[in-house]
């Protein structure tokens, strides 16, 4: 297993291959981060905003979403996986924020994951880029590059992964660590055809050793 004093190291690296690391969903408010984020869900971030370009032109409060029917929502966002479920929660949490906060989207990460379809990496997503409180969402990326590095373990749920880069990275660079595992994985450390060969992080990776010996 990688070691603090290791992880430290990997730290370095990220930040020197992805000094520019930040979040590529495309938003202009907390609202429209929170609406895109939960479009995320299974689907790339391009995709997304390929999506939203259009969707936040038509569409600027929660009252706007309430105010279509289920079906029209769909078709708006048809070409994005699981529309239909992310349609219905798009409505619920809408109704949700104009009837308990005002129409706003709660700065708290606990208060926002009780919004329909916002599970706690949403939510962590959209508290640290939308109103700055360091946060570590782990998604499949980030996931994927700690376990291949042995950070965690292959069986560690999401939360053990995100508990233990808290606990081995200083609280000011959670965001921005954040993403630039993201970065590293979505542009490096591929799920197919990673960079091992070219990794500065191969002396320290438990899943690229492996993968250079089978070569």
């Amino acid at each position: 297993m990688l070691t603090k004093k290791q992880w430290q190291e990997c730290l370095e690296q990220f930040g020197n291959m992805f000094p520019d690391a930040h979040c590529e969903l495309v938003h202009d408010n907390p609202f429209e981060l929170l609406i895109a984020t939960l479009l995320s869900a299974q689907c790339t971030d391009v995709l997304v905003n390929r999506v939203t370009a259009d969707l936040f032109k038509k569409y600027k409060t929660p009252e706007d979403y309430l105010a279509v029917d289920i079906e029209e929502l769909q078709t708006d966002i048809r070409s994005i996986g699981l529309y239909r479920n992310k349609a219905k929660n798009i409505q619920a949490l809408s109704r949700m924020l104009i009837e308990n906060f005002g129409g706003e989207v709660p700065a708290d990460r606990d208060v926002m994951t009780t919004l329909p379809g916002v599970g706690r990496k949403t939510a962590n997503v959209v508290v640290s880029n939308a109103f700055g409180i360091p946060a570590m969402a782990v998604d499949t990326h980030v996931e994927r590059v700690a376990k291949r590095l042995g950070m965690n373990r292959w069986k560690d749920s999401p939360l053990a992964v995100e508990e233990k880069i808290m606990r081995w990275t200083p609280k000011e660079k959670w965001t921005d660590t954040h993403h630039q595992i993201i970065f590293f994985g979505r542009y490096h450390c591929k799920a197919q055809n990673p960079g091992c060969d070219v990794c500065p992080l191969l002396p320290l990776c438990r899943e690229g050793k492996k993968r250079m010996k089978a070569i």
